[in-house]
């Protein structure tokens, strides 16, 4: 996989710890690549142990100086992110930056445990509310430290109805994604604002249409034409990276908080993004299904 352009205009990050879930393939692997080249040592996610395997190998052979290591969590599973978390702490005594890259699509409806919320909402929301609460003492203890959340223009689309958050009526998979890429940047913004003065940064990031597996593996037998057909028109997983690397890694950024990039600009989300007053219910909401005190 092929690195991306400008990457000499970032400083070292040798002794700067990184954990970038999600990262056994497209963008997140671009990520992890990139920052273990730059010498930071890099943590990978993923769901599946085999996979994890690959990205492990692949990165190492892009980068044979580099200390890269993997941990393995289903974010279906909160108890597994809670796992992670713990792992993680025991292993490494400072986080730099957390890119919460893990995410996906699904076509049909699936509640969880958690409070019967359906599954693009824990995957892509909840399990890095949870995670980056479970790691924000190790952040705040690594300062300045940085949290990257990767969300997507689909979010302009969402509202957020909190007498049916789940879907548990009317599910579509388009509109249950668009709500959870929404409840990214509420979840940042609010973050931002929680952790002001502590010497932590949050940030959102859309990495704008990228030619990856989320759509292929949801659409049967359509899946595989429309990704061909986003990868004739859209981005390489090189060009979606491109702002996540920037956000983790440019001393410029250092100190910018609570904002939204579009490739390395900051740029408006959707009004509803920024109520506040909706994204304190969605924090305390979230708290209460991960099962955390506010």
């Amino acid at each position: 996989m092929p690195m991306p352009d400008g990457l000499e205009m970032y400083p070292s990050l040798q002794g700067k710890v990184c954990l970038v879930t999600g990262a056994t393939s497209g963008i997140g692997q671009v990520t992890a690549s990139s920052l273990a080249g730059l010498g930071a040592e890099v943590v990978i996610t993923g769901r599946r142990p085999v996979r994890i395997e690959e990205a492990l190998r692949r990165i190492q052979s892009e980068q044979p100086r580099s200390a890269v290591h993997a941990l393995q969590a289903d974010f279906t599973d909160l108890a597994q992110v809670r796992r992670l978390a713990e792992e993680f702490s025991a292993r490494f005594e400072r986080l730099d930056v957390l890119v919460n890259n893990a995410g996906a699509y699904f076509n049909s409806r699936h509640a969880t445990p958690y409070g019967g919320m359906e599954r693009t909402l824990v995957v892509n929301h909840l399990a890095s509310f949870l995670l980056t609460h479970l790691l924000l003492d190790r952040l705040c203890a690594s300062t300045p430290a940085r949290v990257i959340n990767v969300s997507s223009g689909a979010h302009v689309y969402a509202s957020m109805d909190f007498d049916d958050l789940g879907f548990s009526r009317g599910y579509f998979g388009m509109k249950a994604y668009a709500r959870s890429k929404l409840a990214n940047i509420l979840f940042t913004y609010e973050l931002a604002r929680r952790v002001d003065g502590r010497g932590v940064t949050a940030n959102a990031v859309t990495p704008g249409q990228v030619a990856t597996d989320i759509w292929r593996t949801n659409f049967s037998i359509l899946g595989p034409v429309l990704k061909g057909i986003i990868r004739l028109t859209g981005l390489t997983p090189e060009q979606g990276a491109d702002t996540l690397i920037y956000l983790a890694a440019l001393p410029l950024v250092e100190g910018v908080s609570g904002k939204y990039f579009v490739r390395r600009r900051t740029v408006q989300s959707s009004a509803l993004s920024y109520d506040e007053h909706v994204a304190r219910r969605l924090w305390q909401v979230s708290a209460g299904l991960v099962g955390i005190l506010d």
